[in-house]
């Protein structure tokens, strides 16, 4: 048996697609999630002698459940731009993991792949707020800047569809969505045939509409914190909102807080476009943290440990 294992936002469904558009695989089980469903290794223990392919999902968050399938006799390929830790020497396990702050998971497929199905690449890449990488890997193609917002807005509707904090918050589950676009060698075929992009779209304007409404908490400050209420267009909009508003103050570092179901705090995290790091060291410092240098986050923050955050997140980013 295979699994083919990602990520459900732009980057990790752009990237599992790719691969197998050059590595054809249907027979393949998919294991997905929303965006922070990041321990997804867990969900197939006791596997033997299996083929497991993995897309924009941190090792490091994964450790224990990698290593038990390894010892079940299963071969794992796993390609990501997130903190890995120290990467275990193991026969059976492959890696292509690249923690640079300017390269997605798609970027590191499209690299395998020498460019193959680059245009999908450069999607993801927008989806993954690198605008800088995404343009340039644009220009090397010759897209001219019509085709280049295309795959922009293509980018961050996908990306747009994976935040929640459970599937039903979510517009379509991502492993449906992976599935839609398959078929799709050329993503401009897709924004043209696809009737599922106007259901983002018009859920996108939605929320935005409500997110741009909420104020930023402490105006004084030089970086920007915003505290979203407890509801499902609040998780929809959390990446996109944090992004837009990461590029319209390139120099300040920005956190988005939603509280969960049970009291606990969601945590979104950008550091400064001109400084893209410590985002992941400064999330992995609390429980349930995780992320990469530029864009990092926590899932369940006990509220009483907010203002030790909040101090930690300023410290991290002076003015």
């Amino acid at each position: 048996m295979d699994f083919d294992i990602f990520n459900g936002d732009a980057d990790g469904i752009v990237a599992l697609h790719q691969y197998r558009l050059h590595h054809p695989n249907p027979g393949a089980t998919l294991i997905t999630g929303v965006k922070r469903d990041i321990k997804l290794l867990s969900t197939i223990q006791d596997q033997h002698n299996c083929t497991i392919t993995v897309f924009d999902i941190s090792l490091d968050s994964n450790r224990d459940a990698v290593e038990a399938l390894l010892n079940q006799g299963n071969d794992i390929t796993y390609i990501d731009h997130h903190f890995a830790g120290d990467i275990p020497d193991r026969k059976r396990l492959t890696t292509h993991i690249d923690p640079s702050p300017a390269v997605c998971t798609s970027l590191i497929v499209d690299r395998l792949l020498q460019g193959k199905y680059r245009s999908w690449a450069i999607a993801a890449a927008f989806g993954d707020n690198l605008h800088d990488s995404a343009r340039e890997a644009a220009a090397a193609i010759s897209l001219n800047e019509e085709q280049t917002g295309q795959l922009r807005e293509l980018g961050e509707l996908l990306n747009y569809n994976g935040y929640g904090a459970h599937i039903s918050d979510l517009h379509f589950a991502p492993d449906a969505l992976y599935q839609a676009l398959h078929p799709y060698e050329d993503p401009f075929s897709f924004l043209t045939d696809s009737p599922d992009l106007e259901t983002l779209r018009q859920g996108y304007r939605e929320d935005m509409e409500r997110a741009m409404e909420q104020k930023v908490m402490d105006p004084d400050r030089h970086n920007r914190v915003y505290f979203f209420p407890n509801a499902p267009w609040s998780r929809r909009v959390a990446g996109v909102f944090s992004n837009l508003r990461a590029r319209e103050k390139t120099d300040a570092a920005h956190a988005l807080i939603i509280e969960n179901d049970d009291a606990t705090l969601r945590i979104s995290v950008r550091a400064p476009l001109d400084n893209r790091k410590d985002a992941d060291t400064l999330c992995l410092a609390f429980p349930t943290g995780g992320g990469r240098a530029a864009a990092a986050g926590i899932n369940m923050l006990p509220p009483g440990m907010l203002d030790t955050f909040l101090d930690q997140f300023h410290s991290t980013y002076p003015a």
